[in-house]
């Protein structure tokens, strides 16, 4: 059988070092791959790496070698995966890789919400603690995260880690059934009143037709005014209309979001307005450097397995 050959379609996508795999192969990589360049770069190849390029079924007919993409992600929603079980084309992910990273940047946009972080910075940056009658300025009431409750979406991984650390600066944790569920289950507590009950609420489940705009207008209506939304997630969890609605008329109290419907953002985002109640971070929860390290390495471990025959992190 010839040497395989293995194609990363959008290496600076991923902006730490890759070892190669320790088996006979042949490796190519593309900073990035535009739609029309795909077809090209993947003939012959048995192997693709995509972060962010999108495979889709009319494309994947023309390629009867490819036999493996390998997503150097955990969302797989750029590949037509029910294509390529129709197609003998095997997809991996990566799982877990972000567990502490993710929840980290969760905890800090909830501090810095909760502290005021950003309102005292601009406090300060504008002379105010220079001209203050006292020691220090009180302008803005700092809310503790000790004795809060937090509700989290998405009892996975990244749900687990995030209340880990929740629990440990002394939150109370609140797991959301799914939207509607007839059924409650143990360790869970109902969607509706998750929204009603948590100070901040934290989003971590997969984007599907089921959670697609999980928080639009009727749930913000159903948060407390003093509430904060995390969104760390995917970005078309959120209706960015009515959430840059709710923060505007601050029924509720902030947001804290790491990732939008379209990315990079699209001009005229409600989320880019310039809100004082909104920090928005350009998805980069999962950069921590051990997260990093721990994609690069579970990435080439899939290829390796697949090329021994063993199946890891399949979606197919």
């Amino acid at each position: 059988m010839p040497v395989p050959r293995i194609v990363f379609l959008d290496r600076d996508s991923l902006p730490w070092p890759v070892r190669r795999p320790a088996l006979p192969h042949q490796w190519e990589e593309y900073p990035n791959t535009a739609t029309a360049q795909r077809l090209e770069r993947l003939q012959g190849a048995r192997i693709a790496i995509s972060n962010k390029v999108a495979l889709e079924r009319e494309l994947l007919i023309r390629l009867p070698e490819l036999k493996l993409i390998a997503v150097s992600a955990t969302g797989v929603n750029q590949i037509d995966v029910a294509a390529c079980r129709e197609l003998g084309i095997a997809v991996c992910n990566i799982r877990n890789y972000a567990d502490n990273s993710v929840a980290e940047h969760t905890l800090m946009l909830m501090l810095a919400l909760r502290r005021k972080l950003l309102d005292y910075q601009r406090s300060v940056a504008a002379g105010e603690w220079q001209r203050a009658d006292q020691f220090c300025l009180m302008q803005h009431p700092i809310q503790d995260l000790a004795g809060a409750t937090l509700g989290i979406v998405g009892k996975g991984a990244l749900g687990e880690s995030v209340a880990r650390l929740a629990r440990a600066f002394g939150m109370h944790v609140l797991f959301a059934e799914r939207k509607q569920a007839r059924l409650l289950r143990n360790g869970y507590t109902p969607f509706d009143e998750v929204l009603q009950s948590a100070d901040v609420l934290s989003l971590h489940c997969p984007l599907t037709e089921a959670t697609r705009q999980l928080i639009g207008a009727r749930e913000l209506a159903q948060m407390k005014p003093g509430a904060i939304l995390i969104n760390t997630a995917r970005g078309a969890l959120v209706d960015a209309q009515a959430l840059a609605g709710a923060l505007s008329n601050y029924s509720i109290a902030g947001a804290g979001i790491d990732v939008l419907e379209h990315e990079p953002p699209q001009a005229g985002s409600p989320l880019l307005a310039p809100l004082p109640n909104l920090i928005v971070t350009p998805h980069c929860a999962w950069l921590g450097s051990g997260a990093l390290a721990a994609l690069a390495e579970q990435l080439i471990g899939n290829i390796e397995a697949f090329l021994r025959g063993e199946a890891r992190n399949l979606v197919t």
